[in-house]
């Protein structure tokens, strides 16, 4: 299955190359090895020889490590008490109240959390709420309010391709490190944990992350938070020059909410389907080789309710079959769909459960608006 397969928030097909959840776990033998792999179906491309695009008002390298790494602390779990087994992550203050931000993915079904800062003090950490479908934590300690040092929340709307961009936290466990490169390319997909979701609108880097890098931020030259440091892409395991960050714009959606409630409720539409190829236009007698062709309506979901059609029938097409008969969403709130990292992206970044949203979908020669009001996305 290829991503345009995915549903609006839909699960991920199999693939060759891996992406690696960047947290470390620590063994008995103390081996260094990535916690978590799961496969991805798609593809990333990086950006080649680049000179990063810089601004008047930023600052070197050394003055944003010297600003930033106050902020920025180590997340050691246990999984299992006696176990002996634990894992080391990363996170940064978000408030003067205690909570810190992190990854989904470091401290679920943990059993002890402890927090250190960049003068050596340690503390328990208890989780306030987690987003396994964005892989955001919100994790909190108490401690003395002259301790924290809130990281400024950036733009990650105004990010540009080429832009200088810097990652602190915990590779393999080395407290303080950073790492820098450049914003590769905005929007991809990547997979959650364990949701069956894709995280959308998700920012590239070739800042380098290894495990153990997992929740900390990256930052741009303004010392402000454009992204959490979560995973890596590559072949075999080890940084290979493609990193992923959930962007500053998700953290500001998703955390104040999982500060008051302990969770995020996801807008959720119920369809599943495929991007419109060249091959599946030709199929469906299409001019452009765009939209999303919808091939499954989940019973009772906000789709279904509003009308929408899926496929009926497959058709067989020199020895490839295609499923056939469904709408093709080609629109969504008037903005042009050209593949579901549209629908996406656009959920992610503009709607909320109970928003009202205008699909214009082509059905048997005509096009139609058809208005969905989402509801929550199922767990």
């Amino acid at each position: 299955m290829d991503k345009s397969s995915l549903i609006a928030g839909s699960a991920l097909g199999a693939a060759v190359v891996l992406i690696v959840f960047a947290f470390v776990l620590l063994g008995p033998a103390k081996n260094l090895q990535p916690e978590l792999v799961v496969t991805n179906g798609h593809s990333a491309s990086t950006v080649g020889q680049v000179t990063p695009i810089a601004t008047k008002n930023d600052l070197t390298l050394t003055q944003l490590f010297e600003q930033a790494e106050s902020g920025v602390v180590r997340v050691t779990v246990d999984r299992a008490e006696g176990s002996g087994r634990s894992g080391v992550g990363s996170g940064f203050v978000y408030d003067a109240k205690g909570n810190l931000i992190t990854n989904a993915h470091v401290v679920q079904d943990s059993q002890k959390i402890t927090v250190t800062f960049l003068d050596g003090s340690s503390y328990k950490a208890q989780v306030v709420g987690i987003d396994p479908f964005t892989d955001i934590a919100v994790i909190k300690v108490e401690v003395e309010p002259s301790l924290m040092h809130p990281l400024s929340i950036g733009d990650s709307s105004s990010l540009k391709v080429g832009e200088a961009v810097a990652a602190i936290g915990n590779p393999f466990g080395l407290s303080g490190s950073m790492t820098a490169g450049i914003v590769s390319q905005l929007g991809r997909i990547l997979p959650s944990q364990d949701s069956g979701f894709s995280i959308p609108d998700v920012i590239q880097t070739d800042a380098a992350i290894n495990p153990g890098n997992s929740g900390g931020p990256l930052l741009n030259m303004r010392g402000e938070v454009i992204g959490i440091n979560t995973a890596i892409q590559s072949a075999t395991g080890e940084f290979s020059g493609v990193g992923f960050a959930v962007p500053a714009r998700t953290i500001s959606k998703i955390v104040p909410q999982l500060i008051t409630e302990g969770a995020y409720h996801h807008p959720w539409m119920g369809i599943a389907g495929k991007d419109i190829d060249p091959d599946l236009a030709n199929v469906l007698g299409l001019e452009e080789a765009k939209g999303f062709l919808v091939i499954t309506v989940v019973e009772d979901s906000p789709a279904d309710k509003a009308g929408l059609h899926g496929s009926n029938e497959t058709v067989e097409v020199d020895g490839v079959s295609y499923q056939v008969g469904g709408d093709v969403i080609v629109s969504v709130d008037r903005k042009d769909v050209r593949k579901i990292d549209d629908i996406l992206v656009h959920l992610q970044r503009e709607k909320a459960v109970g928003d009202s949203m205008v699909l214009q979908v082509l059905r048997d020669g005509r096009v139609s608006d058809f208005t969905l009001i989402l509801e929550e996305r199922p767990q």
